[in-house]
């Protein structure tokens, strides 16, 4: 049986639960992260955005809105009706919610390199080689000095060291990584490689449990 990702989206309003405190480290990550961008435009991907609950909101309200352009891909229709009435609501137009497989990287080619990458609620539904294949790309999907975010749960065993160290290995630098005592596996990585293209027609990773988006009835 396949997850349901609309419903998955509930927690989020659970007070205390994981992945609302999840989600209230990952926007004051990327509070953090515009407080600090270079002047002028920027360029903003997230994958499997699910209702665009992490950026959203925080585009919403930061000084820089008017300098992004942003790219979120959801496969889930429900999700990218929920995430397009909050984008139109808080004016954010240059905010595009993509209904499709964000694990192509077709989806990806007009806005990379982004000065932010957003990977959250991946890597704990993917396999290990798929995860390590996905950091490899964002290499890619990601500006030289631009900023990944990425989620992990950090139960045992707990993947989030050796992830870091994936992302060492393709020429990213630790930002922030929560410790597993907080339970919610957040982490940023700044690209300090040189620039690298990003290949066309590519599968980056599976969801374990899911079907393919095509496939879908």
């Amino acid at each position: 049986m396949t997850r349901d990702w609309y419903a998955w989206h509930d927690d989020y309003d659970r007070p205390g639960s994981p992945l609302s405190r999840r989600l209230t480290e990952l926007r004051q990550r990327l509070g953090e992260a515009l407080d600090q961008a270079p002047p002028g435009p920027l360029r903003v991907i997230s994958l499997c955005a699910g209702q665009g609950r992490d950026l959203i909101p925080v585009l919403a309200a930061h000084p820089r809105r008017a300098d992004v352009t942003a790219r979120l891909v959801e496969w889930d229709p429900r999700n990218v009706e929920v995430a397009r009435a909050a984008a139109g609501r808080a004016g954010l137009t240059a905010v595009e919610v993509v209904a499709g497989d964000a694990a192509r990287t077709d989806h990806y080619v007009e806005l990379s390199p982004a000065d932010l990458v957003l990977v959250c609620g991946v890597f704990g539904n993917i396999t290990e080689a798929d995860i390590r294949a996905t950091v490899r790309h964002c290499a890619s999907l990601c500006a030289t000095g631009g900023t990944v975010f990425w989620t992990r749960h950090r139960r045992e065993p707990d993947l989030v060291p050796t992830i870091c160290d994936w992302f060492a290995e393709e020429g990213f630098t630790p930002v922030a990584v929560s410790s597993p005592a907080d339970g919610v596996g957040v982490g940023v990585h700044r690209f300090t490689g040189p620039p690298r293209p990003l290949p066309v027609g590519v599968r980056m990773f599976e969801f374990v449990d899911q079907e393919r988006p095509e496939e879908q009835k």
